[in-house]
C-alpha cells in the first residue's frame, strides 16, 4: 500500500484579509485607515505642493515587547500608527502619523541622504509611455523595420556606480517588441539608451548606439493555450477532496491549521508577512513561539552584462519596486484549487487613495509534493500574459 500523504498548508504570497470582529496590533492598514492618512497629509503643509506623491504607506508596527504583552493579555489595545514616504517639490518626506487618537502627523522629516523612494506604479506607467511620442525613438523603431504599435517599454532603476550625486530621480527605459507573443523579454530592442527624470517626467537622454536584429516571435509564447508538444497543452486542474471539511480556520488575520497558529498580513514593500507563529507540540501543552516576524527581505538580480544598455540591470525587487506592489490577482482553479479561501490586499496609490489587489492571496491545503508555479507579465496593456 502506498504511504498516505499528509496535507500541508500552502500560502501564496501577497495577502490581506480583514475581519471587523477581530483586531490585532499587527493587522495591515485598512482602506479606511489609508483614506484617513491621505486626508491628514492633504490637510498639512504638503497640501500646497502640486507634485505631492505617495511612495509608501504602511503600518508603523508597535515595539515587540508591547505586542507580546498585548498577546499575553498584560496590555490593552495598542495605538495605531502609520509610516509614510511622500515626495513633494523635489524632496522626500518621512512622516509618522497617529491614526487612532488625535489623527495627526507626529513626526515629519526631510530625507537628505543618498537614494530615493521606491518607484510607484503610476510613475512607472507614465514613464513607460514617453518614448511612444518621442520622435527620435519613433525613428529608431522605423529604422529597425518594426511597428510602433507592437513596442512596449518598462522602467528600470539606474543604480549607483560611483558617479557624483546628480540630485535627480532617474530611470532607464527598456523597450521590447511583442507581435505574436507576450514573451516580450525574448524580443528586446537592443542598442538604445532612454533616460527619464521621474520628477520632471521627461526623457533627458537618448542614444541609439547600434541596431541589433529582433528575434522572431515564433515558439516564444509560454502560455499554456499557446504551447505545442512536448510542453503543452497542460492538463486540466485537479481537485483536492476534503470530505470532512477544511482544516484551515481564518479569523481576521489569524490563521490556524493543525497545531499551528500565526498572524498573516500584507505590506506594499515586504509583501506577505507572517508573525507570531507558534506550534502546540502536545495536546495539553501551550503553544511554543517559533517566529516573531518573517518575510522575504530582498531579491537581488544582477544580470552581469557590462554593455552600455545592460550594466545597470541589477534589480532590487523589494527596495526598488516593492514585493507587495508586484502582487497579481490569483486565478481560481489555476493558481488555487476549489478548497481555497481568497483574500484581497490594499495599498496606497500615488495619490494616497487605497488600491485593492483582488484575490492577492489564497490559503488552502494540498498534498505534499504537488508542484506550483505561474508566471505573470503585466507590461502589455490589456493583455493577460500568464502561464
Amino acid at each position: 500500500m502506498a504511504p498516505t500523504k499528509l496535507p500541508s498548508l500552502l500560502l501564496f504570497l501577497f495577502c490581506l484579509y480583514r475581519s471587523s470582529a477581530c483586531y490585532h496590533p499587527l493587522d495591515p492598514l485598512t482602506p479606511s485607515e489609508i483614506s484617513t492618512i491621505r486626508s491628514i497629509i492633504k490637510s498639512s503643509h504638503l497640501a500646497s505642493s502640486k507634485s505631492l506623491a505617495f511612495h509608501y504607506v504602511g503600518l508603523d508596527e508597535p515595539d515587540k515587547p508591547d505586542v507580546l504583552a498585548w498577546q499575553s493579555g498584560r496590555r490593552a489595545a495598542l495605538p495605531r500608527r502609520a509610516f509614510v514616504i511622500a515626495r513633494a517639490d523635489g524632496q522626500t518626506n518621512e512622516l509618522y502619523i497617529d491614526i487612532s487618537n488625535n489623527k495627526s502627523i507626529t513626526s515629519d522629516k526631510i530625507y537628505d541622504g543618498f537614494g530615493y523612494p521606491r518607484v510607484n506604479v503610476e510613475e512607472q506607467t507614465a514613464a513607460s509611455a514617453l518614448p511612444l511620442n518621442y520622435r527620435p525613438f519613433v525613428a529608431s523603431v522605423r529604422k529597425r523595420g518594426l511597428e510602433l504599435k507592437e513596442v512596449v517599454c518598462g522602467a528600470s532603476t539606474v543604480g549607483w556606480y560611483g558617479e557624483e550625486r546628480q540630485g535627480r530621480r532617474l530611470v532607464n527605459l527598456l523597450c521590447f517588441v511583442t507581435g505574436d507573443t507576450v514573451n516580450l523579454f525574448m524580443r528586446p530592442l537592443e542598442g538604445l539608451t532612454i533616460l527619464v527624470d521621474l520628477d520632471a517626467m521627461e526623457i533627458v537622454e537618448y542614444k541609439d548606439r547600434r541596431v541589433v536584429p529582433v528575434p522572431k516571435a515564433a515558439g516564444t509564447d509560454y502560455r499554456a493555450s499557446k504551447q505545442e508538444p512536448p510542453f503543452g497543452p497542460q492538463t486540466k486542474p485537479g481537485v483536492v477532496v476534503q470530505p470532512e471539511g477544511k482544516g484551515v480556520t481564518i479569523d481576521g488575520h489569524i490563521v490556524s491549521w493543525s497545531n499551528w497558529v500565526f498572524h498573516l498580513s500584507f505590506d506594499a514593500q515586504a509583501g506577505t508577512i507572517i508573525s507570531l507563529a507558534s506550534v502546540q507540540e502536545t495536546e495539553n501543552s501551550t503553544h511554543r513561539s517559533v517566529l516573531y516576524r518573517g518575510h522575504v527581505s530582498e531579491l537581488f538580480v544582477p544580470y552581469m552584462n557590462p554593455s552600455e544598455e545592460w550594466y545597470f540591470r541589477t534589480f532590487f525587487d523589494a527596495g526598488e519596486y516593492g514585493f507587495g506592489l508586484s502582487a497579481s490577482s490569483l486565478e481560481p482553479m489555476m493558481d488555487c484549487p476549489a478548497n481555497a479561501a481568497f483574500m484581497d490586499a490594499f495599498y496606497a496609490g500615488q495619490d494616497g487613495r487605497p488600491v485593492m489587489i483582488q484575490n492577492a492571496l489564497c490559503v488552502f491545503e494540498r498534498y505534499d509534493g504537488d508542484p506550483s508555479w505561474r508566471h505573470t507579465g503585466s507590461e502589455i496593456p490589456g493583455t493577460a500574459a500568464s502561464s
